[in-house]
């Protein structure tokens, strides 16, 4: 059975909740502090410390604003959407229990996606995207008699994702499943359709073989410098709109002025306007099928900096995919 603890206050303004009152359609909140860490130092690294500590700096800020004007959205931050903001609390981890520890990522996403739910996922280090893609697999409750007989089913969504790095090693310290082999295995999933990587520079784990495997396999790649000299806009074009996006966002993805508190920060980024925007159609006219958000690092944070954009960005991504995803 999945272990959540409930947190003080819902992040922004949410419910404190439990899966039972999920509807079809809502935006259901949870951190995952733990995924696939190379070494017993990254059990419990800082960032297995961000989803406690990054709804109580949003919530100094904003918790009490769901109810008020927002100039990104033009309303409150769900309107009169009928759409609920739920939060679940964070999973608990059992360090004698790594490997349950990370299967209960994948099977909380997958308990919200079978209740029509739209999952956010607060990580954690940039392993838990693998765990929490994994829940997007079909499954008998969601797809009835196909999935149960084992059918070829297909896609189910698109993946979206903003950081420095590619992460497309397939072994790295003797692991395939840690945070430099992301998207290698989300590659590999037969439910994810179209995969878009933006915001890459600099150097990583990636090499040469890796960056030629990833376009080989289908991947749009679409490094900081070619944002720079076309624009967010043609990110956006070049994304189908044939499935819902799963998004994956790594703090250091962005530009480290707007989010500085990471483990890598690379210089130039994208700014908080390209990713306002980005995130913004993803969560109206693409489609929202969940997001996590991960490397996020509190004690290296300036000033509240990170949560603050951090909270920003995942309230335009909200009020947007709310109001695409109005209750009758």
């Amino acid at each position: 059975m999945t272990r959540l603890t409930p947190g003080t206050h819902g992040l922004l303004g949410a419910e404190l909740s439990s899966l039972e009152s999920i509807a079809p359609g809502d935006l259901v909140v949870f951190g995952a502090p733990y995924g696939s860490p190379y070494w017993m130092s990254g059990v419990h690294s800082d960032a297995a410390n961000a989803p406690r500590v990054f709804r109580e700096r949003a919530n100094q800020r904003f918790g009490a604003h769901q109810n008020r004007y927002d100039f990104s959205l033009g309303g409150t931050l769900l309107g009169d959407t009928g759409v609920r903001l739920h939060d679940l609390g964070d999973l608990t981890g059992d360090p004698r229990d790594l490997a349950g520890n990370a299967s209960a990522v994948t099977a909380t996403v997958r308990d919200i996606v079978d209740l029509g739910g739209v999952p956010i996922v607060l990580g954690g280090d940039d392993s838990v995207p693998i765990l929490a893609a994994g829940g997007f697999a079909w499954s008998a409750g969601a797809n009835g008699e196909a999935a149960a007989t084992g059918a070829a089913i297909g896609p189910r969504i698109n993946v979206l994702q903003i950081d420095a790095h590619i992460d497309f090693a397939d072994v790295a310290h003797g692991r395939t499943d840690g945070f430099s082999s992301t998207m290698r295995r989300i590659r590999e999933m037969g439910w994810v359709g179209q995969v878009v990587q933006v915001g890459a520079r600099g150097t990583g784990s990636a090499t040469p073989g890796d960056f030629d495997a990833a376009v080989a396999s289908g991947n749009v790649i679409v490094p900081m410098a070619e944002v720079r000299r076309h624009g967010i806009e043609r990110v956006i074009e070049r994304m189908n709109t044939d499935l819902p996006w799963f998004i994956t966002l790594d703090v250091d993805g962005l530009d480290p002025t707007i989010a500085p508190g990471t483990s890598c920060p690379v210089p130039g980024g994208l700014s908080f306007d390209e990713a306002e925007t980005l995130l913004a159609s993803v969560g109206g006219t693409l489609g929202l099928a969940g997001i996590d958000i991960v490397e996020h690092f509190p004690s290296l944070d300036v000033r509240d900096t990170t949560s603050t954009t951090l909270s920003r960005l995942l309230s335009v991504l909200i009020g947007n995919a709310a109001r695409a995803r109005r209750h009758a």
